[in-house]
């Protein structure tokens, strides 16, 4: 057998760990071990922040749940209305205080954070909307003008609720105690609505509610917006400086900014959003996003004013709380860009035809 020779010895030196390094490739290893750790220790600290700014929040989200709470639990035993609604206001501003101060936050809470903390706030609601049912009992609601006919009034006109909710699509049980008595337009069908608010000293909570075919255009800002009920309408609003809730609307376009955005119940609609948080969508179909493109005298003074003057691009990031995949829900999309609206310009003309008298303001 032959015997196989060895292989032909090598050109390249052999290593030899005692021999000095080239200081060329030594300064390229040090800057190297220098960007590791600086890049460690950036994660360290960022990690550090973050966990410091999340337990900030927890404390302080906390403290204000348990005085809610406790406001909620120590109703003052009286029977004069106007205590008795003095009394549910404050706990309606304390519960809207809490509300911003998640949606400040929210770009830097853990997922499971947020959405507890949504969770709470929306217990909170219901806790006040039961207080206020129980202090001050109201007739049935209607949204539509009274009946000549008290019965056909009660039968035909009040909110109903679906006796059996399989055979129709899920809907609120109660309508929110804001949405119910805030100041807002309601009501109405193929009409220009504008309202500019800069006339006002502050606007607190608003309300859209039972429109059809409307345009709408608020001016100036509020301190939040409530829009329910709404079919086939175009609705362009100023910044608000609170949050953002959507129920129940079809076939829409809404031009909103807003800290804190949340859709529930919207089929085939586009939103052009500018919010601090991403928006949440619940039990929505076909909604398309894109950026916000409103324009008109002094809105850049109103987006400073409510802290929206940076776009930071959150309208095309969603969080679909009825998703719960890894992959992309496939309940809404990003509006393409050939699509779009380019921009819109409103104005405030003046006119008495064009100025809708909201109810409250």
């Amino acid at each position: 057998m032959e015997e196989e020779s060895p292989p032909p010895p090598s050109d390249l030196p052999s290593p030899n760990p005692n021999s000095p390094r080239d200081p060329a490739l030594q300064k390229k290893h040090q800057a190297m071990l220098d960007r590791l750790t600086n890049r460690h220790q950036s994660r360290q600290k960022t990690t550090s922040t973050t966990t410091d700014s999340t337990s900030s929040f927890l404390s302080t989200f906390t403290d204000s749940k348990r005085s809610i709470e406790s406001q909620l639990t120590n109703s003052p035993s009286t029977t004069d209305p106007t205590l008795l609604k003095s009394h549910l206001a404050s706990i309606s501003s304390s519960i809207s205080s809490l509300e911003k101060l998640v949606a400040e936050s929210s770009y830097s809470l853990p997922s499971y954070e947020l959405r507890s903390s949504l969770k709470s706030i929306e217990n909170l609601k219901q806790s006040l909307e039961n207080l206020n049912s129980q202090l001050l009992p109201k007739k049935k609601f209607s949204f539509r003008n009274k009946s000549t006919n008290k019965s056909n009034h009660e039968n035909s006109n009040s909110i109903q609720i679906p006796s059996n909710p399989e055979n129709s699509n899920p809907i609120p049980t109660q309508i929110p105690l804001s949405i119910r008595d805030s100041p807002g337009i309601r009501n109405k069908e193929n009409q220009n609505l504008t309202k500019n608010f800069k006339n006002f000293k502050e606007i607190g909570e608003f309300t859209l509610s039972d429109l059809d075919s409307c345009e709408v255009k608020l001016i100036g800002c509020v301190n939040a917006l409530f829009v329910n009920k709404l079919r086939n309408c175009r609705v362009y609003t100023g910044p608000v400086i609170g949050s953002v809730l959507i129920e129940e609307v079809e076939n829409c376009v809404f031009v909103l900014a807003s800290h804190q955005i949340r859709i529930h119940y919207a089929k085939s609609c586009e939103f052009y959003l500018r919010v601090r948080s991403r928006p949440i969508i619940e039990d929505c179909e076909g909604a398309k996003f894109a950026p916000y493109c409103l324009r008109y005298e002094g809105i850049e003074e109103d987006l400073r004013e409510a802290g929206l003057e940076e776009e930071n691009e959150n309208w095309g990031y969603v969080d679909d709380f009825k998703w719960l995949r890894a992959v992309k829900s496939p309940n809404w999309s990003v509006l393409e860009e050939n699509e779009r609206i380019e921009s819109v310009e409103i104005e405030d003309s003046g006119s008495a035809e064009m100025e809708v008298e909201s109810e409250g303001v």
